[in-house]
């Protein structure tokens, strides 16, 4: 007998590979029934981002206004993915969006909230998409390979659409 899916977590950084990999956790909901719950992990500052931060913003209050617009700004943002998603799918496609259960904007680091957020949840499955391969990813690694190598349970990882080759 195979797993049910009842719980998909959609983890998203907002990027254009980001929306293609939307597609696939909607199709799977459509297929299995299973809930979507969306996360955005905006990245903590690290240590040295937050001394820079109260040297040249000293007034306490201006420090936690623009901690609190970070969130905001990634909040709008997803909220634009989200209408634009819905408002150019195919019209017998849109009653999918009730799939879509929880939608949050976090601050933390990305792997450790994603599998904390997806224990939680109770999900049953992780969709998220694959960055560009560059030399960020040779030095940092990537949020979703650790997210692979961490999970207990079974993860998605949507690659990049390939480029269509011009029309000649």
């Amino acid at each position: 007998m195979l797993p049910e899916l009842k719980r998909i977590l959609y983890c998203t950084d907002l990027s254009k590979n980001a929306s293609f990999a939307f597609q696939y956790a909607v199709s799977l909901a459509k297929t299995t029934g299973a809930d979507i719950h969306i996360l955005n992990v905006v990245e903590q500052l690290s240590g040295d981002e937050k001394l820079t931060l109260q040297s040249y913003i000293l007034n306490q209050r201006s420090r936690e206004e623009f901690l609190h617009q970070r969130l905001n700004h990634a909040r709008e943002q997803l909220q634009q993915r989200q209408d634009y998603f819905w408002d150019v799918i195919a019209p017998a496609e849109k009653a999918l969006r009730t799939r879509i259960v929880g939608c949050e904007v976090v601050e933390g680091y990305p792997v450790q909230t994603i599998l904390r957020r997806s224990r939680e949840l109770g999900c049953d499955l992780i969709v998220m998409g694959a960055h560009e391969k560059g030399w960020l990813h040779t030095l940092l690694g990537s949020v979703a390979k650790n997210v692979l190598r961490e999970s207990r349970i079974p993860t998605l990882i949507v690659p990049r659409p390939e480029k269509k080759a011009p029309a000649e």
